[in-house]
């Protein structure tokens, strides 16, 4: 036997299971593909929105709750300040339309800390924002944004110092489980552990079951940026994260953390997340046309302080599940391998809570209870 534990994939959600896996076992390898914060993987694009005013079901929030304390850990344990940055948040959308009447509704089941903000309040604190008439916004106090390369690359050196190993540039070709551990494969190399978890993101499938291969697809993420003809108005301290969505259009996006480009990327099928990928290795990085246009147009109408043509553009890739709800958790009751992947684009905020779930469950430390919804044996049955 090899080591105790295996991490597949030092990504988003890998990393933070190693560093929690370190905490518990001094006997935990990690296999990245790449290195460590790779800019073609998931983890790139700068920032990722975190929110505690969240439209999934309410079963999130206590991850998401768990994860911001984790974030915190991560920064004090590291040393690395500034991966979560508190900025607030903002959610903009028509007044009594679904958008807004949903993420108060979510607050009222979850109870998570908001302010209603009125068209003129939004207009007078955040004018950076072209607003519509019938325009109003959720605010969300606890809000902010992660640093996604800062914040894996603190989770593996983080468990580095606790003991961890780490395999860069080694591509996992495949597991196979047997009565008395997982045999991971990758070139003409083969180790033996006593459990496995899978956190390969878009390249996940090739390891899993048939029957999860059925129901999940490799999608490609858009993400734009666009130069602030006043870096100041965008900065962190005076822009809010932010999300708008109307039947028409949405877009979310976070301030310029450097000072100068804000990201602001178009969500829904026109971001590309309803394009299957099936090679991860493989995702167009160039924008369509389309794209183009669309990006273009909703920035000329939503922010007249971003210059409206894209500085940098990229995009990358996830695994994606039928339902949208992740992977998490053992592939049956007693197999040794473990599942925390297919996070369908939404799992960076809560990673340090899923990373500590996966960690703690894989090694057989604890089990989470209200996790159905998540769990791969959901779709063993259909």
């Amino acid at each position: 036997m090899d080591a105790q534990l295996a991490v597949i994939g030092l990504g988003s959600i890998g990393s933070m299971a190693l560093w929690q896996a370190s905490r518990l076992s001094g006997s935990v390898v990690g296999f990245e593909a790449a290195t460590p914060a790779h800019g073609r993987s998931a983890v790139g694009g700068d920032t990722r929105l975190f929110r505690m005013i969240y439209l999934g079901r309410p079963e999130y929030y206590p991850i998401i709750e768990r994860s911001r304390s984790l974030w915190a850990e991560l920064e004090a344990e590291t040393g690395q300040q500034g991966i979560l940055t508190p900025t607030g948040g903002l959610s903009i959308g028509t007044a009594n339309g679904s958008y807004i009447n949903s993420l108060l509704e979510a607050t009222r089941i979850t109870g998570a800390e908001h302010y209603v903000l009125s068209r003129e309040e939004l207009a007078e604190r955040y004018p950076q924002h072209n607003l519509r008439p019938d325009d109003c916004a959720v605010y969300d106090p606890r809000g902010g944004v992660l640093r996604t390369d800062r914040a894996v690359s603190a989770a593996i050196s983080a468990g580095q110092a606790n003991g961890a190993t780490v395999l860069q540039n080694t591509p996992v070709d495949s597991i196979t489980e047997t009565d008395h551990g997982v045999v991971v494969t990758s070139g003409d190399r083969t180790w033996t552990f006593e459990k496995v978890i899978v956190a390969s993101g878009g390249w996940s499938r090739k390891l899993m079951p048939d029957h999860l291969k059925a129901v999940t697809e490799t999608h490609r993420l858009v993400l734009t940026w666009f130069i602030a003809q006043d870096g100041t108005q965008f900065s962190p301290e005076n822009f809010p994260a932010f999300s708008r969505w109307y039947e028409d259009r949405s877009m979310y996006g976070a301030p310029a953390v450097d000072g100068v480009t804000v990201k602001a990327s178009v969500d829904g099928p026109l971001a590309g997340r309803a394009r299957a990928t099936p090679d991860p290795d493989s995702v167009p990085r160039e924008l369509t046309r389309e794209e183009v246009e669309k990006v273009t147009e909703i920035v000329t109408e939503f922010f007249p302080g971003l210059i409206p043509t894209i500085a940098r553009s990229d995009a990358f890739p996830d695994l994606f599940t039928e339902d949208r709800h992740p992977l998490v958790g053992r592939l049956d009751e007693n197999s040794r391998i473990y599942c925390a992947t297919g996070f369908s684009g939404k799992g960076f905020k809560m990673a340090t809570g899923y990373g500590h779930i996966a960690a703690h469950e894989a090694l057989g430390k604890q089990t989470m209870e209200g996790l159905d919804f998540v769990r791969p044996d959901r779709f063993k049955t259909r």
